[in-house]
C-alpha cells in the first residue's frame, strides 16, 4: 500500500457579516501560490450513512452570469464523472441534455431580468 498522502487547502475569508469575501485554494504536490476562486462545491459521500455531506459557497463578487456558466459546468463535468463511474452513457447524455436545457432557460432569465431593470 503506497503512503503517498496529498492534501487540498481551502480559505476562506469572511468580512463581518460572516459572508464568503475571498476564497482560494492549494493542493499539495503543485508549485505556486493559492489559486483564487470565486465559488466553490464540495460534495463528499459517507458511505457508512449513506448521505452527501457538502459544502457550497460563492463570494459577494460572483456575477449571476458567472454562476449560470459554472452550474452549467459542473453539470457537464457531472455528467462525465457519472460516466466513467457506471458507464451508464445513456443516462449521462441525458444529463447533459438536462444542462444544456438548463443554461439556455437560465442566460434567457438573465436577459429578460436585464431588459425589465432598463
Amino acid at each position: 500500500m503506497s503512503n503517498n498522502k496529498h492534501s487540498i487547502n481551502i480559505n476562506v475569508m469572511l468580512d463581518n457579516d460572516k459572508m464568503p469575501e475571498h476564497i482560494d485554494w492549494h493542493a499539495s504536490g503543485t508549485n505556486g501560490e493559492p489559486s483564487p476562486a470565486k465559488a466553490m462545491f464540495l460534495s463528499l459521500w459517507d458511505g457508512q450513512e449513506k448521505t452527501a455531506m457538502r459544502i457550497d459557497l460563492w463570494t459577494k463578487r460572483m456575477m449571476v452570469d458567472e454562476m449560470n456558466d459554472f452550474f452549467f459546468q459542473t453539470m457537464m463535468t457531472l455528467a462525465d464523472t457519472f460516466t466513467r463511474a457506471t458507464r451508464n452513457e445513456a443516462l449521462a447524455t441525458e444529463f447533459k441534455e438536462f444542462a444544456r436545457n438548463f443554461k439556455k432557460k437560465a442566460d434567457q432569465a438573465l436577459m429578460d431580468d436585464e431588459a425589465k431593470n432598463k
